[in-house]
């Protein structure tokens, strides 16, 4: 007897596990349909798309179980899918039926003034002002979101308003954050990555007597018409590349334009011996991932990316050491964790092949909430555009790793990491890409007046250029599947000057999806521009942070003077 959790098979339901361990509560696992009959409280920490939920519950012998567990009146607590799975059916896959418990369907955010998936952090509204209906929910704290379909709040239907606990706003759309009626409580948002403010909500559910967790009453129907601004903050994301030295160790390392090894002045050595060693340096060791990790945690940063660079990333699945950081790191860190580095189909050693959706998966099980592509994006946008389209942009074939993970786990797991360089042509220049070409300000750096330049993809970490634009890419990406951009610039890495705002602002115009400016942060000024001037979703910095230039803190408490809407701790 006692608690229990509930994993259909698919997604990152070890970071709530680690969650309730950090938290001093005890479960067990769902394994079988007879452990429903066992659990005194139940949660379903559901993580992916909502038809992959349904068919793991059903194949698994679990979804009437459950419907039988929720009708029988025991405590019942539901996250994101958790939450989903309770209505009726989801446009998501509307031939995959829901448990029917809420009398309603899960719709599709519209993109029409705002980036979907909604993912990044935002705030709840109370609809009951009792604060012993809050179930330690704070409205002045922020809480992690990542989906692209919602239930909206139909405050004028009875039946669905009376499940109606607090709701976000997100652009203009109010939609349902939490549900509470009986035995029932359910969050749109995750608590396990919701830092400090998501432990307290799991951590009071959890202290409740099991009686009052079961006896929840319906919550006041009150009109919530959309405010003239939302809730959702801008996100700040400490990135980690992390690869092997040369003694074997792996550390966080950061290159200037890519090259991650240390410079040895021309000074220190002599002629050819001296050239030898300026392109031969250590790696820069810049700290252990999972302390560095957990030091950005502290600090309040929003996510976190952990980037393999390292050789053996060609066996990713035979990559013990780099899936014990990503375990390592789920263990200390309560907020989204991405994961790049050979996310694609491969073959081990011995002849054994893997396909890019069971490499991802285990980084899933490992900790994991996103995975991040990159050569691979490029090449999948290469093919579909053989495949001609009417919108100009081409055809997937299904394959593709962007594809059969966002088919598995849902838009908003991938992530498309772009590597694109300057490429720079007469400003009469009339090619294929005359129509993204940008131009130099008369203002701007002496560098860049009276010239024009594209900007080109490359693959292999900037070693090898393709005949993609940057626009094609981002482009084809989108309609492959991804559910966000991580915006890199070969010109502006490791300077310090700024992120290349024309890129960032080329790209944020053509695409739906969050974009992530990266490459170029020397100051916190620089995130305040970024933001201002393009309109981004995140903005992302690693080597200012490794070496305390800039503090995450620093960054935050900047963008607040600017009137920009940060998560605060």
């Amino acid at each position: 007897m006692g608690l229990y959790l509930l994993d259909y098979g698919a997604g990152n339901v070890q970071s709530l596990a680690n969650t309730l361990k950090k938290v001093g509560h005890e479960f067990k696992w769902i394994s079988s349909p007879a452990d429903f009959e066992k659990a005194t409280s139940l949660i379903f920490p559901g993580v992916g798309a909502f038809e992959t939920a349904i068919d793991g519950l059903i194949s698994r012998g679990l979804f009437e179980p459950l419907r039988q567990y929720i009708a029988s009146g025991k405590p019942y607590f539901g996250i994101c899918i958790g939450m989903q799975v309770l209505f009726r059916s989801s446009l998501e896959s509307p031939s995959s039926k829901g448990l029917g418990i809420i009398p309603s369907d899960i719709g599709l955010f519209s993109n029409a003034d705002k980036s979907v998936p909604h993912m990044g952090w935002n705030s709840v509204e109370f609809l009951d002002p009792d604060e012993r209906a809050h179930e330690g929910l704070d409205p002045r704290s922020s809480y992690y979101f990542v989906h692209s379909f919602r239930a909206a709040y139909e405050w004028e239907n009875a039946e669905v308003a009376q499940w109606a606990h607090t709701t976000t706003q997100y652009g203009q759309e109010v939609f349902l954050a939490t549900v509470r009626k009986g035995n029932v409580f359910a969050c749109q948002f995750h608590p396990e990555k919701s830092g400090p403010a998501g432990l307290t909500v799991l951590d009071a559910w959890l202290r409740q007597p099991e009686a009052d967790r079961a006896t929840s009453p319906p919550t006041p129907r009150v009109a919530r018409p959309p405010k003239p601004k939302d809730g959702f903050t801008k996100r700040i994301i400490a990135c980690m590349d992390v690869r092997s030295n040369d003694d074997g160790d792996l550390v966080v390392t950061k290159g200037d334009q890519y090259d991650v090894r240390e410079r040895v002045d021309s000074s220190d050595t002599a002629g050819v011996e001296g050239i030898q060693a300026r392109t031969a340096g250590a790696v820069r060791n810049l700290g252990k991932p999972v302390a560095l990790a957990e030091r950005y945690y502290v600090e309040g940063a929003d996510e976190l990316c952990l980037m393999n660079i390292t050789s053996f990333r060609h066996s990713p699945l035979l990559d013990q050491p780099m899936l014990a950081v990503v375990r390592a790191a789920a263990e200390t860190v309560y907020v989204p964790l991405t994961i790049g580095g050979g996310i694609k189909d491969t073959v081990d050693p011995d002849g054994t092949p893997h396909s890019a959706l069971e490499v991802a998966g285990a980084y899933f099980r490992a900790g994991a909430d996103k995975v991040s592509i990159a050569t691979e994006a490029v090449f999948a946008v290469e093919k579909m555009r053989e495949r001609p389209s009417a919108d100009g942009v081409g055809e997937g074939d299904g394959t593709s790793a962007i594809e059969t993970i966002a088919h598995a786990y849902g838009r908003q797991a991938v992530v498309v990491s772009v590597d694109p360089r300057r490429v720079y042509v007469a400003p009469d220049y009339d090619g294929p890409y005359k129509d993204e070409l940008v131009y130099g300000k008369p203002d701007g750096p002496e560098k860049e007046r009276g010239k024009a330049w594209w900007y080109q993809c490359t693959v292999r970490g900037g070693r090898e250029d393709r005949p993609l634009s940057v626009v094609q890419l981002v482009r084809g990406v989108e309609k492959l599947g991804a559910g966000e951009i991580l915006l890199n610039s070969i010109d502006r890495d490791g300077t310090g000057l700024g992120y290349d705002l024309d890129l960032v602002a080329l790209v944020r115009q053509n695409i739906r999806i969050p974009v992530v400016a990266s490459s170029g942060a020397g100051k916190a000024e620089h995130f305040v521009e970024v933001f201002q001037k393009t309109n981004v979703e995140a903005a992302l910095a690693a080597g200012i942070f490794h070496r305390r230039e800039v503090g995450i803190d620093e960054v935050k408490t900047t963008l607040l003077a600017s009137g920009i809407n940060v998560r605060t701790l």
